[in-house]
C-alpha cells in the first residue's frame, strides 16, 4: 500500500512550494565560498539595532509561551493604521494568513481567482483545499483586472491580487484597482496582498478602503522591507467579522515571542524603512543599467526584485550562476522560462551578479 492511496486527491496532485536555495546548501553542493544570495527578496541591510536589542531582551523568557493574541504588536499596528484591534489577524508570515483565509471561506465547490504569473502560494492553497483555481490571463506580465472581472461568477469565493506582484514586480494604478474592488460582489472576498507595498511609490491609502469595502482583506508582512524574513511575521487587516472568523482557524501561538517583539520594534523604526527604500532604489537603478548595457529586456518592478529576460533557458543560466556562487530565482514555474528573478542586494552583491551574468551570456557590461 502507498500512503498516496489514502491521501486526498487534491494533495496528491500538488507540487510543493520551492524556496530559494539556501547558502549552506550551495556550499555543500559545489564547495563554493563568498556566496551572493539574490533569490528570496530579503532585505540586505539585516535587522536594525532596535530589533536586535528587543530580541536579546525577549530571549530571557523563552521558556514562556508567547502572547497568543499578540496584544502589543496588534496595538502598534492598530495605532499605525488607525484601525481597531478587532481588525487585525497575525500570522506566521503572510503566507500563513493567506492559507487561513482560504481555509476559512473556501470549499471544494468554490472557485478562487488569481492572475497568470501571480504568487505561487495562491494556487497551492486553492488546490490544498480542493477548490477550483481560475487563472486570468496577464496583461504586460501583471494583473488584467478587466479580464479578471469577466471571470467572476456565483462560485467565485475569493480573489487574490498581489500589488506589487511577485515575481514580476508589476503594480496596478490606484484608481483602476479601487474601481475593480468596488464592482466585486459583496459575497466574494478580495485579498489585496501588499507584501512589497513599502517599496512602491503609490499614493493610495488602501487601508482606508476597508471602511468602504467590507469584503476587502489586506495582507502585509515584516519579511521584506522590515527585514524579518527569518522570524516569519505577517498580518491581515479586515472587517471585524472576518477577523473573528479567521481567528477561529488560526493556530494557537502561531507567532513566536521573538517575532512579536522584533516586529513591534521594527514597526517603530521609520529610519530603517527610509534607508531600505533608498538602498533598494539605488540597487534597482544599478541592475537596470547593467541589463541595458547587456541589451537585456526586463520587467519594470515596484518590488525589491526585478525579473530579467536572459534570452535563453533561464534554468540553465540559473545553474551556471550557482556554480559561480550567485543564487537568483528561476521562474519557469510561473510561465517565464527565459526569465530570472533577481533580488536587490548590496551594491557589491549586485555588481558581482552582473559581472558573472555578463560573462555567462558573452554580453559586455
Amino acid at each position: 500500500m502507498s500512503f498516496s492511496d489514502i491521501a486526498l486527491a487534491c494533495v496528491n496532485e500538488l507540487q510543493p512550494y520551492v524556496p530559494g536555495k539556501p547558502i549552506e546548501e550551495l556550499e555543500r553542493q559545489y564547495g563554493v565560498k563568498n556566496i551572493v544570495k539574490l533569490a528570496s527578496n530579503e532585505n540586505p541591510l539585516g535587522p536594525s539595532e532596535s530589533v536586535l536589542a528587543a530580541i536579546a531582551k525577549a530571549a530571557k523568557d523563552l521558556t514562556r509561551y508567547p502572547d497568543g493574541n499578540g496584544f502589543i504588536l496588534k496595538t502598534a499596528l492598530a495605532e499605525k493604521y488607525q484601525l481597531g484591534l478587532s481588525q487585525i489577524t497575525l500570522g506566521n508570515g503572510s503566507n500563513d494568513v493567506l492559507e487561513m483565509i482560504a481555509r476559512t471561506f473556501v470549499s471544494p465547490a468554490d472557485e478562487v481567482l488569481y492572475s497568470q504569473h501571480a504568487f505561487a502560494v495562491y494556487p497551492i492553497v486553492t488546490q490544498a483545499i480542493g477548490a477550483k483555481g481560475v487563472i486570468a490571463p496577464a496583461r504586460d506580465y501583471g494583473h488584467d483586472l478587466q479580464a479578471m472581472s469577466t471571470l467572476i461568477n456565483d462560485r467565485t469565493k475569493l480573489i487574490f491580487i498581489a500589488n506589487p506582484n511577485n515575481p514580476t514586480g508589476t503594480c496596478l494604478a490606484d484608481d483602476e484597482l479601487e474601481a475593480f474592488i468596488s464592482q466585486v460582489p459583496p459575497s466574494t472576498l478580495v485579498v489585496l496582498d501588499e507584501a512589497y507595498v513599502e517599496y512602491g511609490d503609490g499614493t493610495a491609502d488602501t487601508i482606508s478602503w476597508l471602511a468602504k469595502y467590507p469584503n476587502l482583506i489586506i495582507t502585509r508582512t515584516f519579511s521584506k522591507a522590515y527585514g524579518l524574513a527569518g522570524l516569519r511575521v505577517g498580518f491581515a487587516l479586515s472587517h471585524p467579522e472576518i477577523t473573528n472568523l479567521l481567528n477561529r482557524v488560526r493556530q494557537p501561538f502561531n507567532v513566536n515571542s521573538l517575532a512579536l517583539v522584533a516586529a513591534t520594534a521594527a514597526l517603530a523604526d521609520e529610519n530603517y524603512i527610509t534607508a531600505t527604500k533608498q538602498l533598494n532604489d539605488q540597487g534597482m537603478a544599478q541592475l537596470i543599467a547593467g541589463f541595458e548595457a547587456m541589451a537585456l529586456s526586463y520587467i519594470p518592478s515596484k518590488g525589491n526584485f526585478i525579473t530579467v529576460n536572459v534570452e535563453c533557458n533561464g534554468a540553465d543560466i540559473y545553474e551556471l550562476l550557482l556554480q559561480q556562487g550567485v543564487i537568483v530565482r528561476p521562474v519557469t514555474n510561473y510561465g517565464l522560462p527565459q526569465h530570472l528573478r533577481v533580488s536587490i542586494g548590496l551594491q557589491t552583491e549586485n555588481q558581482r551578479f552582473l559581472e558573472v551574468l555578463s560573462g555567462l551570456l558573452g554580453r559586455p557590461l
